[in-house]
C-alpha cells in the first residue's frame, strides 16, 4: 500500500480513536506533503514521501534535545509520542551492525584509508541506506571506521 494511503488510513484511525498525538503528527506530515506536491506540481513518489517523514522525525529528535535541555518534560513526551507515530510510516530501519557492515564494504570499495576519505565513503554509502538508516548514525560509524 502506498505511503499516502497509509497516512490517510492512520488519520481516519486517529480521528476515530480520538488520539490527539497521532492526529497532530499525521496532519503535520499530510500538510508538509501537500505543500511539497504543490511546489513540485506533481504527486510525490513513496521515496520522496519517506524523505519528508524522515525530515519530520529529525525535527522531532532535535526538538526533544532542546526541550530536554530546557527542562520541558511535558513537551518531550509529546514529541516522543509523535516520533513513534511517524516511525511507523518508514521502511524497516537497519541495525547498527548492518550499517557497520555496509560501512566496511563502502570503505573497501572506495579504498578509503583515513578521515580525508570520509566524503567518498559517505557518497558510496548513502544511496544504499537512504530511508533505512539515520544519517547521524551512519556518519558516526564512518568516522569511527576511518579514525
Amino acid at each position: 500500500m502506498p505511503v499516502k494511503q497509509d497516512l490517510d488510513a492512520a488519520l481516519k484511525e486517529a480521528m476515530k480513536a480520538k488520539d490527539s498525538v497521532a492526529l497532530d503528527a499525521v496532519r503535520a506530515i499530510k500538510s508538509a506533503l501537500k505543500l511539497a506536491e504543490i511546489d513540485a506540481h506533481r504527486d510525490l513518489a513513496d521515496a520522496e514521501v519517506h524523505a519528508l517523514i524522515q525530515k519530520a522525525i529529525k525535527q522531532r529528535r532535535d526538538s526533544i534535545e532542546q526541550f530536554t535541555a530546557g527542562g520541558r518534560m511535558d513537551l518531550v513526551q509529546t514529541e516522543a509520542a509523535q516520533l513513534k507515530v511517524l516511525e511507523k510510516f518508514l521502511p524497516a530501519q537497519l541495525s547498527e551492525a548492518e550499517i557497520s557492515a555496509l560501512v566496511d564494504e563502502a570503505a573497501a570499495a572506495t579504498g578509503a584509508t583515513g578521515p580525508k576519505d570520509m566524503g567518498k565513503v559517505m557518497a558510496a554509502l548513502m544511496p544504499k541506506v537512504k530511508g533505512r538508516a539515520d544519517g547521524g548514525i551512519v556518519n558516526r560509524l564512518v568516522k569511527a571506521k576511518l579514525g
